[in-house]
């Protein structure tokens, strides 16, 4: 299963109060602070249609994480059995994407203040993503 690989290309990034892995919440309705994601120009036309209220995905680059990591013991719990990270949400894993659950409480330009995001500060980006609703809403 080889390829050459891919260019993804961020969109924009994460300012956040937090600033290290170690004081970030694991996930996002674990106390997370509000942050900014500042979007890159280039992409101004796709934020168009945000709103508050919105709830969204956030895919992100984890770019601190460690890509050689395969198992883990989920939350950093030495009592439970080593998992691979396949099967968890842990950061340091092959390809680190993050996905995070957010409300967006802002737009403000290339500026979109979120709810309850704990990606660290100057973490890229990818895409953005709305919550989809039943079929009868879509």
């Amino acid at each position: 299963m080889e390829h050459d690989g891919f260019v993804v290309r961020p969109v924009g990034r994460v300012e956040s109060p937090l600033t290290d892995r170690a004081g970030a919440p694991r996930q996002g309705d674990e106390d997370a602070p509000e942050a900014w994601v500042v979007f890159a120009e280039r992409v101004g036309p796709a934020l168009a249609d945000l709103r508050p209220g919105d709830r969204v995905l956030l895919l992100t680059w984890l770019h601190r994480a460690d890509r050689d990591v395969l198992a883990v013991r989920p939350r950093g719990d030495l009592g439970r059995p080593e998992t691979g990270v396949f099967s968890t949400r842990a950061p340091d894993r092959p390809n680190p994407i993050g996905l995070h659950g957010a409300v967006i409480l802002a737009v403000e330009g290339l500026r979109v203040r979120v709810s309850g995001l704990e990606a660290i500060d100057g973490t890229p980006v990818l895409d953005v993503k709305p919550v989809l609703g039943g079929v009868d809403e879509r």
